[in-house]
């Protein structure tokens, strides 16, 4: 589960839109050692987005991604640990020359339907992955198998043309049902609406604009989740959000730094909620468009780092709760190069930049022209997430004071996506990438992946990075990884087609009510199935 937020709707109506769901008020917690394990329950959490499918072939937005976390799973997965452990396949086999995985899937598995899981659902998930005609961003890692095979319904093999470093972690993705979708094209799925997995929930609703409805699979094969049911609330503004959660309408919900800081810290919310604090798998970037001319010059980009002062940010935005950022990746893991240019803020630096990249305040209007054309751009970014519109702000600010003129444009997520991201419709945007243990980005950096739908939406292209890239997944020792993911961050740090802004902390807080929860290296949701509420603190009928 990965956390986001979202219409303005009175606390006074969320319990009616709970199907089946009743309130206990004045519940006080018991001790966590008197706590026994008991099923039952509904979760409540908010996505600040409405989900745009269901089939995790064609989603690409977290709040999609959050809900198809729950109803499907894939052969492998990460632990709490950020190790590697066997999901729907129970053990797998590589060859010495790291060219061959041979997955033992686990008998038994059924999906939500009642059909069977095997090796062909597998082998059919595979396929639709490499399908041309499957619109999808996540093809890659799975046009490097050379062969795929499916020998018995319990055994799943892939073999590789070349060695192939991510190839083991890429079968993570959700396995799909043959049986539902063969014959049938991806795009018009009714799957897209109502999704059938493997997974520990079932889909059971969804109400546009209001919520997603799962409960529990009874049948699920690592045992029945404790919780019953999870609502996702769509509810794209975070200070509604924590309206609701203070008046116990929600259950999580990644807080604010001021929330955290400031509005959380009294005896009150702490006897009702626990707060979490660590350093996200993320990062926040204003990226530019690399297709508009005025970005296509470095100095330009340069100009616009040195004009930013992150530091102001993460004081005024994240309250310090986060660092600056330098690259893709987050700075306590292995792959982190310390040494890159840095970007420090200095306005003196920006201006000369800009002046050398021919940019003058020639009517002295104090904005820069060029050619009679003065230097203005539009930066946009999504409803609801608050830290990305202040950091806007900040950033507007500084930039008119060395003479740029921008416009910072708020849009709803779902029209955010399709109509400006997706469409190449934007001159600059604020946005951020979640990451994982990985260091892999051939999907988001690699000049061929600039297509429609794709993720290098920037245009991003550098020859020396395509090669990086390349040699990167073929490489499986660590020592000679680092040494190409280092330079990958030097070149990204000198041509700057992101400013890369900060890694915040994640800041989530549940209800006290809810028990299981340990907090490890993967966070604190990597255990969900077995969160639960003892019998006694249950809020909403069964």
């Amino acid at each position: 589960m990965i956390r986001k937020s979202v219409p303005v709707l009175l606390a006074l109506l969320m319990m009616a839109m709970l199907s089946g769901c009743q309130p206990d008020e004045g519940i006080v917690p018991a001790s966590d050692a008197d706590a026994k394990p008991a099923y039952g329950d509904t979760f409540i959490e908010a996505s600040i987005g409405e989900p745009s499918n269901l089939l995790p072939i064609l989603a690409t937005d977290s709040a999609s991604s959050e809900i198809n976390g729950l109803v499907y799973n894939g052969l492998v997965r990460y632990d709490k640990n950020l190790k590697l452990e066997g999901e729907l396949a129970e053990s797998w086999d590589i060859s010495p020359d790291n060219l061959t995985i041979t997955f033992h899937l686990r008998k038994g598995v059924k999906w939500h339907d009642g059909a069977p899981f095997t090796s062909a659902d597998v082998m059919f998930t595979y396929r639709l992955y490499i399908d041309p005609d499957t619109p999808t961003a996540y093809a890659e890692s799975y046009k490097q198998v050379k062969h795929a095979e499916a020998p018995d319904d319990y055994t799943f093999r892939v073999t590789y043309d070349k060695p192939y470093a991510p190839a083991l972690g890429s079968w993570a993705m959700r396995i799909l049902p043959k049986h539902l979708l063969d014959g049938v094209p991806i795009t018009k799925s009714p799957l897209s609406r109502h999704p059938i997995g493997t997974g520990p929930f079932v889909f059971t609703e969804w109400q546009p604009g209001e919520k997603v409805v799962v409960e529990a699979n009874p049948d699920y094969f690592e045992g029945r989740p404790f919780l019953k049911r999870v609502v996702y609330r769509v509810i794209p503004d975070q200070t509604t959000q924590f309206l609701l959660l203070r008046n116990g309408d929600l259950d999580y919900m990644d807080l604010s730094p001021i929330q955290y800081q400031t509005q959380t810290d009294t005896l009150a919310f702490e006897r009702r909620f626990n707060k979490y604090r660590y350093l996200a798998f993320s990062y926040t970037y204003l990226g530019y468009n690399l297709e508009r001319p005025l970005f296509k010059d470095r100095r330009v980009r340069q100009a616009l780092s040195y004009a930013i002062n992150k530091q102001e940010i993460i004081e005024g935005v994240l309250l310090g709760l986060g660092q600056a950022a330098t690259g893709p990746y987050k700075p306590d893991t292995w792959v982190y190069n310390p040494n890159v240019k840095r970007y420090p803020y200095d306005p003196d630096k920006a201006r000369a930049l800009l002046a050398e990249a021919g940019w003058h305040d020639s009517d002295g209007d104090g904005i820069l022209d060029k050619d009679g054309q003065p230097l203005q751009f539009t930066i946009i970014t999504n409803q609801g997430n608050d830290l990305r519109i202040k950091t806007g702000e900040i950033m507007q600010q500084r930039f008119r004071e060395v003479g740029v003129s921008v416009k910072l444009r708020v849009i709803e997520w779902a029209a955010f996506l399709k109509d400006f991201i997706h469409a190449g419709n934007f001159d600059a945007c604020i946005l951020g990438w979640a990451g994982g243990p990985e260091p892999d980005q051939y999907n988001i950096w690699h000049s061929s992946k600039t297509g429609g739908r794709e993720l290098n939406f920037i245009h991003f292209r550098n020859a020396e990075v395509d090669r990086l890239l390349e040699e990167g997944r073929r490489t499986f020792d660590q020592e000679k990884r680092k040494k190409i993911y280092d330079r990958f961050q030097e070149i990204l740090a000198e041509e700057q087609p992101y400013t890369f802004l900060y890694v915040a902390e994640s800041l989530p807080v549940v209800a006290r009510r809810l028990r299981g929860i340990e907090p490890a290296p993967a966070g604190i949701t990597y255990n969900f199935i077995r969160w639960y509420v003892p019998e006694e603190e249950q809020k909403y009928a069964r």
